[in-house]
Order: C-alpha cells, then structure tokens, then sequence
C-alpha cells in the first residue's frame, strides 16, 4: 500500500473543478478499500484509472506547452474528435478516445513505438480484468503489489520524458510572471499556485523538474531579480527533504 501511494506525487496538487478532485479521491478510496479488504482485482481496476488519470494530465500538459505538435497528433482523426480535442477545457476530454489510441499522442515526448506497445499492454490486462470472462488475475497481495511497480515505472518513464515539456512551461512561467505590475496576483506564492500549479494540473514530480530547471539564461535578461527570487520561491514552497 505504502508504494502504491507514490503514484500520488504524479498526479495533480490542484484540480480546475470540484468534481475532478472528487473523481480523484474517489478512485483512490476505491484502491485503498479494495486493496484492504482483499478485493485485489477491482483494487487493480481503480488504480489503473488513477494511472491513466495521469496520462491524461500529462497529455493536456503537452497541448497547452505544444499546441501545434499537439495539432499535428490529430492528423487522422474525425473532425468531431479533432474539435472536441483542440477546444477540450479539462484533461478528461480525452476519455473520449480510446486509451490505446490516447497514448499515441505521447509520441510527442518522444514515446518510442516500443515503449507505447508496452504501456498499451497495461490497457489490455485492464479489459482483460474488468470483463466477465470467470477469471481472478489478481488474487493475492503479492500479484497487485508487483501490478502496482510496473503501473509506477511506466508512470515515472513517461513523467522522464516529459521534461522538456514540464521545463519550458516553468521557464514561459518565469518570464511573463515575475513582473509584480503586470500578474494578476501580487504576492508571488498567489501566482505560483493559481498560474503555474493550478492552471496547468501540475503534480509535485512536475513541481521537482521546475526546481531542477536551469534558469541562468532567464536572469541575464530584464527582471533577472524578480524571476530568481520567484524561482526560490518555488522551491520554498514544495521543494521536500
């Protein structure tokens, strides 16, 4: 249970919605109730939605920082999907297309061909679990506990990949955010959660990236003061010993 509870530091700290953050606990309750109570198969059900919860944050993430990228993924959809897609106001629009189809688009975080095989896997053992075919696939602690560590290095594979993209969210951040005239908010911990965490579903292993990123070319430039001191700002706030 207590490595099951890593995948948390993947998925959003701050939700747009009160029903997404419901939708969220919920899945977490049915885990950790199921897993309790020896219900290992539907405690495999609800974390893997939680996994694909975070897959879909991660390819909403890719949209907003690569939106023409995000565009050129679309090239063979249907035209409803297509704008249903590009005009989406929450990561679970993405529902919407199928999972094996949805995890093509982390192609554009330089997925491989064959690390997408292996993450649609994950989809197949999914539908193999949640249909009435008369077999248990996970009856004992021991089979969900070794589920639940290959769920959490495929998720923390894709979260590797997405660097770049994490990185140059948090520089475009800095750099149109540190003058205090011109952000919304004029304490910078207001801005941070509201503009960067909230508006753009970040998780804390988002967050760790943010606090690696390299900044020295952003302070050589105009408000090199406010941006460094925005920076330490951050890791004031969720940088964790």
């Amino acid at each position: 249970m207590e490595e099951a509870a890593e995948l948390a530091d993947y998925l959003p700290l701050s939700f747009r919605s009160p029903q997404e953050q419901e939708y969220v606990a919920f899945l977490w309750d049915a885990f950790q109730t199921n897993y309790t109570h020896g219900k290992y198969q539907f405690a495999f059900l609800a974390y893997h939605m939680l996994a694909m919860s975070f897959v879909y944050f991660n390819i909403w993430q890719i949209k907003n920082a690569e939106p023409v990228d995000f565009a050129k993924g679309l090239i063979g959809f249907g035209k409803d999907v297509e704008k249903n897609m590009m005009e989406a106001t929450s990561p679970f629009t993405f529902s919407k297309v199928n999972e094996r189809t949805i995890l093509r688009f982390l192609k554009l975080i330089a997925c491989d061909n064959g690390k997408i095989g292996t993450y649609s896997k994950l989809v197949d053992d999914r539908n193999e679990t949640a249909h009435p075919n008369g077999n248990i696939f996970f009856s004992t602690q021991a089979s969900l506990d070794a589920k639940i560590r290959e769920i959490l290095r495929v998720v923390s594979e894709i979260q590797d990949h997405s660097t770049p993209i994490i990185e140059r969210c948090y520089k475009d951040f800095l750099a149109s955010n540190a003058d205090p005239e011109e952000r919304e908010y004029p304490e910078p911990a207001d801005q941070i959660r509201e503009v960067l965490v909230h508006a753009n579903y970040m998780a804390q292993k988002d967050m760790e990236i943010c606090m690696r990123t390299d900044i020295s070319m952003l302070i050589e430039g105009s408000h090199a003061e406010q941006i460094s001191a925005m920076h330490e700002d951050v890791i004031a706030i969720y940088g964790h010993d």
